[in-house]
């Protein structure tokens, strides 16, 4: 007959022997680190050509993992570029299709779609949203009810970016110092205590938003004395848009820093090694390119004032660094040239993580995570993209993008349809539709055109029905 008190060990050992495989299998799952900076243009990063910005530690994550040469987002601003970032949808289908102004937030505007933080959660991991939201003011769109079980930041579009107004623990309150710097504290205080299990932190920076400042001493001294090289176009002023990008500059800088601080403390506590950490942007930036400030709502700049909105969606408002580390997964110095969009991070993200993907949702993008593993995928022809514009203007913009042609279609207006030929064009200067030459270029624009309606009823795009508003 078998005691007792051996049939109570042996249960112990059994109970000790699952628990400990447990948390050897919660350390084997990978942690992720998404960090998304606002309004970065792709130009304002070294590791893409960019001889002036300081930008080491962005740097550093493309140098020691991969780095996507042809990144972009489905919206040129804010909110609705968040929107599709977390929900894999595109805006008019959240319909957040502009950023949520305070008087949308109040009534009632946010996002309502599942989240691939929400899935994560699901799943076992302890998720955090540090830093800027902009989906939602209303207690049903707060963080924590899309998958965020830690937050701390700000719901509205933005806050100071010295001394800014927190939301922590529930409460809201001033805080002394600089935004990006409070933002890593708390991002260095969640790994730190979720260092046991499997994490997803979200850090989404307000910079370099404007206002580009004050930022710290030390992040606007790299560029005391520099002559910033900018592209001048006709009228604008040569000072003024240098002094601009001086100041976004500084404001990247103030990013970057804190961004090595990050990638720091994952060293000292052992999980850089299977820790992904992607670092992107919610939409590129103009800042005097193509003549016009800021992004996708940018106004025209020139003779030191700023005019009409001009609403677009050129390449340097919709392509966005987007570099990747993974020590034990990602070789260094990877480089990867194909087309991908940031309605894909859904997709993605499960996929890096082996997490099926919730049954019954609708979701768009392609998962090109076996890139990372040394696998194909399916090659991507095109790229869509949209923006109705309402803030302070009205257009209805609708994007198809090839490897060599771009289309955007502007319902609701005459004659300011656009057609670039990005191979000899890459800066898209020439408006096809707008120059005589010895090709009928209307024919290829009717062509694209035809393929982008397509896309538009697959998503049953409302600017198709003839009553829209």
């Amino acid at each position: 007959m078998i005691k007792p008190f051996y049939v109570a060990s042996y249960l112990l050992l059994i109970l000790i022997t699952l628990s400990d495989l447990s948390l050897t299998q919660a350390a084997d799952r990978p942690n992720l680190i998404s960090i998304v900076t606002d309004d970065q243009g792709r130009w304002a990063m070294g590791l893409y050509g960019n001889q002036q910005i300081h930008t080491p530690h962005m740097d550093q994550i493309g140098k020691q993992g991969a780095v996507f040469t042809n990144a972009f987002v489905a919206t040129p601003v804010c909110s609705p570029s968040r929107a599709t970032f977390l929900s894999g949808r595109f805006p008019t289908e959240l319909k957040i299709t502009d950023w949520i102004s305070p008087e949308e937030a109040q009534n009632g505007t946010g996002l309502t779609a599942m989240t691939w933080p929400e899935v994560l959660e699901q799943h076992g991991y302890q998720t955090a949203l540090i830093g800027k939201w902009h989906l939602g003011e209303q207690k049903q769109f707060h963080p924590h009810e899309k998958g965020f079980g830690h937050f701390m930041g700000f719901l509205a579009g933005g806050t100071r970016p010295m001394d800014p107004t927190l939301e922590l623990n529930g409460k809201t309150e001033k805080r002394k110092g600089s935004l990006p710097d409070l933002l890593v504290d708390d991002a260095i205080d969640f790994i730190r205590k979720s260092k046991d299990k499997p994490f997803a932190l979200c850090l989404h920076f307000r910079a370099p938003h404007t206002p580009y400042g004050p930022v710290p001493k030390q992040d606007s001294a790299h560029y005391e004395g520099m002559e910033i090289d900018v592209p001048i176009t006709e009228g604008a002023i040569l000072e003024q848009i240098r002094q601009k990008n001086k100041e976004y500059y500084a404001s990247v800088s103030s990013v970057d820093r804190n961004i090595g601080r990050l990638l720091e403390v994952l060293d000292q506590l052992q999980l850089a090694e299977n820790t992904l950490v992607i670092f992107t942007s919610d939409h590129g930036y103009n800042n005097g390119r193509h003549g016009v400030s800021t992004k996708g709502n940018g106004h025209w700049i020139a003779g030191g004032v700023t005019g009409p909105k001009r609403p677009n969606m050129w390449d340097t408002s919709i392509q966005v660094p987007l570099v990747m580390r993974w020590p034990a997964v990602i070789k260094p110095g990877t480089q990867f040239d194909e087309m991908v969009s940031n309605i894909d991070m859904f997709k993605f993200v499960l996929g890096a993580l082996k997490i099926p993907q919730p049954a019954n949702l609708k979701l768009h993008g392609i998962d090109y995570s076996p890139l990372l593993f040394g696998q194909p995928v399916p090659i991507r022809k095109v790229l869509f993209g949209q923006y109705d514009l309402h803030n302070n203007g009205l257009a209805y913009l609708r994007m198809i993008r090839t490897p060599q042609l771009k289309y955007v279609k502007h319902y609701r207006a005459k004659n300011m349809d656009e057609l670039y030929d990005l191979e000899s064009d890459p800066g898209e200067k020439t408006n096809l539709l707008h120059r005589r030459t010895r090709k009928n270029w209307q024919e290829t624009a009717d062509l694209l055109e035809n393929q982008l309606i397509d896309w538009q009823k697959s998503i049953q795009d409302p600017i198709l029905e003839p009553a829209y508003e």
